[in-house]
């Protein structure tokens, strides 16, 4: 292992998450079916293998598909508030094993050390809310139009749940789909991020355990890693009647046409493209803590990254002033250091993304205030460090009506009232996470009002992301109209069926309809 991981104890991590083969192929959990190519991860930390996985086959994945069929034909027989012990189980294994989890998120993606940690802490919060729900999976009783009849609804399991997601959140939003599918009835397949493969592994090697345990089959969760293949197979196949995935528009479009096509089902996180507003009753402070963190968060690599800032004429020079003086402060280096704000990009891909969007927006008529550039030298070998940078841009660039995830913030001006930062605002496809930053009363709720932010999350005082699990994570428009976590997300994991019931001793019809023999 390289001196960064061995001085941060990565070896003593990877090894309690059951990791133990180091920079040779691994085949743990799920893996034990793969017979497919190679698959290295390298961390962006310092540019060093990790580990090996072997990559699932299309035989292997039946395989697997076969084992997820026959464990949901136990499993969904399980009371629902059972099935909410194992949940729970699995959140005090994962209170157990934070310390660990984190880093491996923190060293294998390359968001800072806390972001690592609190990835792992969304996962045990959701895990206690699915616990909760277990006995909450409620339908509505109606009364009939039919004497002596009585009418209710009520939810059972769609079955096995597909779920395909990102490198960005490698583990936190599995957690999302799969507590809320387990205490629904359902069993997951996962094909976590080619780019994230043993932050999979890790939480399949979890969650292993704890049905072992408990004498379940271990098909209640599975794991397959791959590429965009492995990927279609799941999106093409008629035994997933749920496939959630999450990632880039473009993705996603090829997801929802696939389902559709046979009828199936897609819940859908796609990109974001986030602005805070900031008018003349805004708090400057709370602006600056709020937009930085949005920005340059986990380098940018956030859904809900805050990537446009509309500032009123007003304020402009005094927000713009604080945000630059505050960029000067930013520390950018390994993210295992907890001193350091910014970690590295995922791969030198998304360097090459970063480098484009910086020379597109000066092409297209805008000015860095805050100058980008690719960190070279000591600590910074892998290649994959930038600058987060800043530039002056117009609503109406191509380069800015597009999302890039990296850390590149862009500033707009707005005159008038908050009607005018609001269309600009909304002037995006994208429709994830939007804010608002003014002590105004009537700024604040014009925001939130049904000709206010036409995004799926929308805040008053505070940054675009991070969201809490307790509430329903999605957006709109080319964001795709999913929701996840908290809410009433769980009955996209079910099938909602309508029960009449004759307690008579005749048989009338509904609307008067008559029908003698």
């Amino acid at each position: 292992m390289a001196s960064i991981a061995q001085e941060f104890g990565m070896t003593e991590a990877l090894k309690a998450l059951g990791i133990t083969t180091i920079n040779q192929g691994t085949s743990t959990g799920q893996n034990h079916f793969s017979n497919g190519e190679i698959l290295e991860s390298y961390s962006p930390v310092d540019g060093q293998l990790i580990a090996s996985v072997k990559t699932s086959t299309a035989a292997d994945y039946d395989k697997v598909m076969q084992s997820a069929n026959e464990a949901f034909k136990t499993f969904k027989h399980m009371p629902a508030p059972q099935r909410g012990e194992i949940v729970r189980q699995f959140g005090e294994k994962l209170r157990k094993n934070k310390e660990a989890l984190g880093k491996l998120v923190s060293y294998e993606m390359g968001k800072s050390l806390q972001e690592g940690y609190g990835e792992v802490q969304e996962m045990i919060d959701i895990c206690d809310f699915a616990v909760g729900l277990s006995r909450q999976l409620h339908g509505l009783t109606m009364h009939s139009e039919r004497p002596g009849h009585r009418m209710y609804e009520q939810y059972h399991p769609l079955g096995i749940v597909g779920i395909i997601s990102a490198f960005n959140f490698p583990v936190a939003v599995w957690a999302w789909n799969t507590a809320l599918a387990w205490i629904c009835g359902d069993v997951c397949v996962w094909k976590p991020s080619e780019k994230t493969p043993l932050c999979g592994i890790a939480c399949q090697n979890i969650i292993a355990e704890v049905l072992k345990e408990n004498n379940l089959p271990e098909g209640i969760s599975c794991l397959i890693n791959g590429d965009y293949k492995i990927g279609a197979l799941m999106t093409y196949d008629n035994r997933i009647p749920l496939i959630s995935a999450t990632g880039s528009t473009r993705m996603g479009k090829i997801v929802a046409q696939a389902c559709a096509a046979r009828l199936g089902k897609s819940l859908l996180e796609l990109g974001g493209n986030n602005a805070i507003i900031v008018t003349p009753d805004a708090d400057v402070k709370m602006t600056v803590i709020g937009a930085v963190f949005g920005a340059v968060g986990t380098a940018g690599q956030r859904c809900t990254s805050t990537r446009r800032l509309i500032i009123h004429e007003s304020m402009y020079d005094k927000v713009r002033d604080a945000l630059v003086s505050a960029y000067g402060q930013l520390k950018i280096g390994n993210p295992l250091d907890q001193k350091n704000h910014v970690g590295p990009l995922i791969d030198k891909h998304a360097v090459e993304m970063y480098n484009s969007a910086l020379s597109k927006v000066v092409e297209q008529g805008g000015k860095l205030l805050v100058e980008g550039g690719v960190l070279s030298g000591t600590g910074y070998e892998s290649g994959c460090y930038v600058k987060p940078a800043i530039a002056e841009a117009n609503n109406s660039f191509e380069i800015v009506q597009h999302e890039t995830f990296a850390p590149i913030l862009y500033l707009l001006k707005y005159s008038g009232d908050v009607t005018n930062a609001i269309a600009l605002q909304n002037g995006v496809a994208q429709g994830l996470s939007s804010s608002i930053m003014t002590n105004n009363l009537r700024e604040a709720e014009a925001f939130l009002s049904v000709a206010g932010s036409d995004c799926g999350i929308a805040n008053v005082n505070i940054g675009t992301s991070g969201a809490e699990i307790g509430g329903a994570f999605g957006g709109e428009k080319e964001t795709g109209g999913g929701r996840e976590s908290g809410s009433d997300a769980w009955k996209v994991y079910m099938r909602r069926q309508t029960n009449t019931i004759n307690y008579t001793t005749s048989l009338p019809l509904a609307q008067g309809i008559k029908f003698d023999l």
